[in-house]
């Protein structure tokens, strides 16, 4: 059975070997043990303070296998982008231009550096082993955090980002990099992606150009990219947008990949989760399939589960569950149909 839970200490060096095993352009992991243990210090100092409203906290979920303890995916959430320091994405509107002689009015598609996506809690981190992709586990990963949100909502913002991975070659060269950011830093994307991942975002971002760049004169290969989602995190962006999220108008600095949005309230794992109290049971006669936690904060635990969910009363869990999810009978429960 797979669980997750919050990061540990412990986790590091298998969090090492995710991170070394993640695609280039999820900077918020990277191969580097003491950014790494930095954020899992973090994490677990966020889950033991008293937050009544969304900061800098960052929280760190790792995907685990309770029988060989062998982690299989880790995830984050980032509680209020802004906070600590800027923000920066790019803004895609066009530029409209006119002529009053000429009768003439214009719009030119530009990009825009700015700080419009402050103020919001941010998914991101996500990376699962290939073995798992589109299953369960995937669905685990991504969409218990939103349970976590769920059951926390004084300490997460009221709309929901996730910056998704823009398109990449298999020779990790991206179009949109090299035709804008390359100009700017001679380093090659996989690099640039990395140091973004160790150092100040704003850092980075503060050397971009201040002025908007005018997408018809990006030659056509980087033009494409905009928006686009890299294949490798394609299902990471369709669990996203069955959940009722949507693409903005805002693009990733780096490597031009789409910015997802959606209101807090409207989510659908957070509007349709539903909780329950618990009854042990030896056997379950099992009607769904169902994404299911507790509502804990540092021993929050979340696993999927083939229930018999009664339209009223406490649901019955095997005792391996009760294990997995660290409850007892009485204990409350939140879930969401898989």
């Amino acid at each position: 059975m797979l669980a997750l839970r919050p990061v540990q200490p412990t986790d590091l060096p298998q969090l090492q070997q995710l991170a070394r095993d993640s695609l280039v352009g999820v900077a918020s992991l990277a191969d580097d043990s003491a950014d790494l243990r930095e954020k899992i210090l973090a994490s677990c100092a966020a889950l033991q303070a008293n937050v009544q409203s969304p900061g800098g906290e960052r929280y760190v979920f790792v995907l685990q296998d309770l029988v060989s303890g062998r982690l299989a995916g880790c995830s984050q959430i980032l509680a209020c982008t802004g906070y600590d320091e800027p923000f920066y994405s790019l803004r895609n509107r066009p530029f409209s231009s006119a002529s009053r002689e000429l009768n003439i009015q214009h719009g030119v598609p530009a990009l825009s550096l700015c700080q419009d996506l402050a103020g919001q809690t941010l998914l991101r981190g996500f990376h699962i082993d290939a073995g798992r992709a589109r299953t369960s586990a995937s669905e685990l990963l991504s969409r218990a955090r939103l349970l976590f949100i769920a059951a926390h909502p004084q300490r997460f913002a009221k709309s929901v980002i996730a910056e998704i991975v823009g398109f990449s070659n298999e020779d990790n060269q991206s179009p949109f990099w090299d035709a804008v950011g390359q100009h700017f830093f001679d380093l090659p994307y996989a690099e640039a992606e990395r140091l973004r991942g160790l150092q100040s975002r704003s850092f980075l971002a503060e050397l971009m150009p201040q002025y908007p760049i005018y997408v018809p004169m990006l030659p056509p290969a980087a033009r494409a990219c905009i928006g686009q989602v890299h294949p490798g995190v394609q299902e990471t962006f369709d669990i996203l947008v069955r959940e009722g999220f949507e693409p903005h108008n805002y693009v990733d600095i780096f490597d031009g990949g789409p910015t997802l949005h959606a209101r807090t309230a409207c989510i659908r794992s957070v509007r349709h989760s539903r909780l329950a109290t618990v009854r042990p049971s030896r056997q379950i006669d099992a009607r769904g399939r169902y994404l299911v936690s507790n509502d804990g904060l540092h021993n929050f635990r979340a696993v999927v589960a083939e229930l018999d969910v009664p339209a009223e009363g406490p649901v019955g869990l095997t005792p391996d569950l009760l294990i997995a999810l660290e409850v007892g009978d009485g204990d409350r429960i939140r879930m969401v149909a898989l």
